[in-house]
């Protein structure tokens, strides 16, 4: 059941489990780009006799409000910043483990950065980047804007739409609970945050400091990429893992999921959930 908490003036909604034991580290899951917290839970419920988990809305989506004159902005920076602000409002104080899925993997990233005392590693799901392509990055921001502007409330009531978003953007179709659930998702988010976050989080700028964060973190990061994913493809993961020490000190910080698209944890649950147990526990394969 979902609680809901005040963070830097907004309301954010929140699922989180109880500790199994005093010294289990808090996993902290954070959605991807007009999604919700509620993809998380098939894992949730995998982990949480292991760690305490928590996963949440992000400002302006799911059931997170959205405050009518943000001046924050919607970098990852500031979602990193809201991040913070949730685990010292929950009086979360680690060790964490950050778990990000698309957009959530970057914001996963600045969070570590943002908090190196409190977060202890970062495992992000269908995330990479860090090269910037000029022409490619103007038809995905102007494709984004026209798909935000343009979507009608009545798209939940049409028929059959739940088959199509169930197998949009994966390699293995999901169950038709999950294509109802991406629509809800995407018919609610707020315009504003979802053309904010498309906008500020896809900059020139932006794409460039990612390495460079990747490059400064002092915790473990490892990336779980699906070999079929058409949205955030596997060499782009790689690119931005070779900037972190692992790679560069001969360990395979990306673990390669077969047959799987931009979803992992929803495709492949157990397997994720398997694979971030070994890594939690310092078995990464």
């Amino acid at each position: 059941m979902a609680s809901s908490i005040n963070v830097c003036g907004t309301d954010h909604s929140y699922e989180l489990t109880p500790s199994p034991s005093p010294q289990a580290p808090t996993l902290v899951f954070i959605h991807g780009w007009l999604l919700s917290r509620v993809y998380w839970r098939p894992l949730v419920q995998a982990l949480a006799p292991l760690c305490q988990c928590l996963s949440y809305d992000l400002r302006g989506f799911g059931e997170s409000n959205q405050p009518r004159t943000p001046e924050t902005g919607y970098t990852p920076a500031a979602y990193a910043e809201d991040l913070a602000c949730l685990l010292q409002e929950l009086k979360i104080t680690g060790p964490v483990w950050l778990v990000g899925h698309s957009l959530g993997g970057t914001i996963a990233l600045w969070g570590a950065e943002r908090l190196p005392h409190l977060v202890k590693g970062v495992i992000c799901l269908n995330a990479g980047g860090g090269i910037y392509l000029k022409e490619e990055f103007e038809r995905f921001r102007s494709a984004g804007q026209e798909l935000v502007k343009r979507r009608p409330s009545w798209l939940r009531n049409l028929p059959l739409l739940d088959l199509l978003f169930a197998r949009a953007m994966v390699a293995k179709p999901l169950d038709r609970f999950w294509g109802r659930q991406r629509i809800i998702d995407f018919v609610n988010a707020d315009a504003t945050a979802a053309l904010g976050t498309l906008l500020d989080c896809t900059t020139e700028a932006q794409v460039h400091k990612l390495p460079q964060i990747v490059s400064q973190l002092s915790q473990p990061v490892y990336f779980l990429a699906g070999q079929r994913d058409q949205v955030m493809e596997l060499k782009y993961v790689h690119h931005l893992a070779s900037f972190h020490y692992l790679f560069q000190s001969g360990q395979n910080n990306v673990l390669e999921i077969a047959d799987c698209g931009h979803m992992a944890m929803l495709e492949y649950p157990e397997q994720v959930a398997q694979l971030i147990r070994a890594i939690i526990r310092g078995e990464a394969p």
